[in-house]
């Protein structure tokens, strides 16, 4: 049995990935914090004193990852419901629908996620009638992978009074805009309490699995419910598993609008408080029409005046603000905000509070800029460049080559100094830890690539840095014992410039090194996850 928090643990016999030691092959954690980092010989003063002794056989340990964007309920019932992310044709996913229908009987909503017809040959989504078809009358809900849109079934439209005069519906395409937030907020109230604890469990267990010690929650009233997020944070504080820091989407236009950020127990009035949509849904806010959709420019939710009274309201309450912005227009229009606050509130207080914005894809030179002068952390998901990016991706489809080429530019960012913090969005790419840093690292597009390392350090201590503390995400004495242990091959140090040596095996250096993440290579597994020095998964026995 693992220790109760508060009883002390030495790991021993590995490598661990500590700044203190880069030589370290032990560990001991205390009280749920890290007392002690060092060699195998020193390790033998504590083993008789501590309640617990890990052999860890030559396996790496890590800080644990933080995951800094998700949603849990979603990732959950995906886990257990309608996943159509493998469907390879529109046919395909027709017929996963029927099966679904067929083997879930009931009056709630049919949920479910994932499609993406850009992978599709029939190029189309769904019509309306063959929705209701292969649902069998009933209502269904099925988000595209990016989640800014949606199709329906006629039973669903039907249970929404208004929604065909909203913003965002068209009678037999996907949903938008408000019509979408609408529905969707319609088709989740379905979900029972049971339901959604079940699936939150669920999506917890299995980030465990994979090393992740932190989620931050980005719920809000056009992606979740208050009753989500406040279920989330009960599941999570009663529940051994990953830390849950909760963020709260919803615009604040005065002081009272606070009080439901804190009553809700959020970090932050931040997260998917959604300035545009996404690229893939035509939905993302530019400053020129998509290359595909020619009259369009996406969408914009929030203007400037918005956004700085969203800010300086925040800043003067102490309380992290942050946008979802994707399109080069929405980027534009969260720099003009924030840069309005900071004139009203002073530029050192904006820059301490750590204001975010979530995705941050289509950026320029200005605005990354812009970026670093406000202090601006760009929580950022590189699986998206590896789902999309290339050249004959979704990215090139929308923009054109010119345009998608400049997409989620790491490397720039890191170079002005702008704070990373890495996350999936899950369920719109997969919780993925390694993923992620191994796309961060091989970028379709090689002048955006940045090093493991560094892909691996905001993955970690920049998700932690991002919810507002510089003493978590690191393995050194007094910092939270939020670890992973990992089979994880030989230890390399890579960088992402192939004119200069790709990869060193040299401990010389004195850089810890970390899994040879090339791709098609094998990814590190899990072995053992902690987090405040407790254990929170251990793989089976095989």
């Amino acid at each position: 049995m693992p220790p109760a928090e508060g009883g002390t643990m030495l790991l021993r016999g590995g490598t661990v990935h500590s700044p203190a030691d880069p030589f370290a092959t032990a560990m001991v954690i205390e009280r749920g914090a890290i007392a002690w980092v060092g060699s195998e010989g020193a390790a033998d003063s504590f083993a008789d004193g501590v309640d617990e002794v890990v052999d860890l056989a030559g396996a790496l340990v890590t800080p644990a990852f933080t995951d800094a964007h998700v949603h849990t309920t979603s990732t959950g019932l995906l886990r257990t419901g309608l996943d159509l992310t493998g469907a390879a044709s529109l046919a395909d996913a027709l017929e996963l629908v029927r099966a679904y229908a067929a083997s879930h009987s009931g009056g709630g909503v049919l949920l479910g996620h994932g499609w993406d017809t850009s992978r599709w040959p029939e190029e189309r989504p769904p019509s309306r009638a063959e929705l209701d078809q292969a649902a069998g009358g009933r209502p269904l809900y099925l988000s595209r992978v990016d989640v800014h849109s949606a199709v329906v079934s006629t039973a669903l439209i039907d249970r929404v009074s208004g929604v065909t005069e909203r913003t965002g519906y068209r009678p037999d395409a996907p949903l938008t805009a408000d019509a979408h937030h609408v529905v969707r907020a319609a088709a989740f109230a379905s979900v029972t309490e049971g339901q959604r604890a079940d699936a939150q469990h669920a999506a917890l267990r299995h980030a465990a699995t994979l090393g992740i010690g932190t989620l931050h929650e980005c719920a809000g009233p056009d992606i979740s419910s208050e009753d989500d997020l406040t279920g989330l944070l009960r599941v999570a504080a009663d529940t051994p598993g990953p830390r849950v820091v909760g963020y709260w989407a919803e615009a604040v236009s005065s002081p009272r609008d606070l009080a439901k950020v804190r009553e809700l127990g959020a970090a932050g009035a931040a997260g998917d408080l959604f300035v545009d949509g996404a690229l893939g849904s035509h939905t993302a806010c530019l400053h020129a029409p998509y290359a595909d959709a020619a009259q369009s420019t996406g969408s914009q939710y929030l203007d400037p005046a918005a956004i700085a009274t969203h800010v300086a309201l925040c800043t003067e309450a102490g309380v992290q603000a942050g946008f979802h912005a994707i399109g080069d227009a929405a980027i534009s229009v969260v720099v003009a905000g924030v840069r309005t606050a900071a004139q009203q509130v002073g530029i050192a207080r904006v820059r301490a509070a750590r204001h975010r914005v979530e995705h941050a894809e289509l950026l320029t030179p200005e605005t990354i800029a812009a970026f670093a002068e406000l202090g601006l952390t760009a929580s950022v998901q590189p699986a998206f460049d590896a789902a999309w990016g290339g050249q004959a991706g979704m990215y090139v489809q929308r923009l054109g080559a010119e345009r998608a080429r400049t997409l989620n530019p790491y490397a720039a960012l890191l170079r002005a100094g702008v704070p990373l913090a890495l996350g999936s969005d899950s369920p719109v790419t997969p919780l993925d830890p390694w993923g992620t840093v191994r796309a961060a690292a091989f970028h379709q597009t090689p002048e955006h690539r940045v090093s493991v390392r560094a892909a691996f350090t905001a993955h970690t201590r920049g998700g932690w840095r991002a919810a507002g503390r510089d003493d978590a995400g690191v393995l050194v004495p007094g910092a939270p014992a939020d670890l992973a242990v990992w089979e994880a091959g030989e230890l390399v140090v890579q960088v992402p410039d192939e004119r200069v040596a790709a990869w060193s095996t040299d401990p010389r250096s004195g850089t810890p090194g970390l899994p040879d993440l090339t791709p098609g290579r094998p990814l590190p597994v899990c072995v053992r996850t902690i987090v405040a020095g407790r254990t929170i998964y251990e793989r089976p026995n095989e």
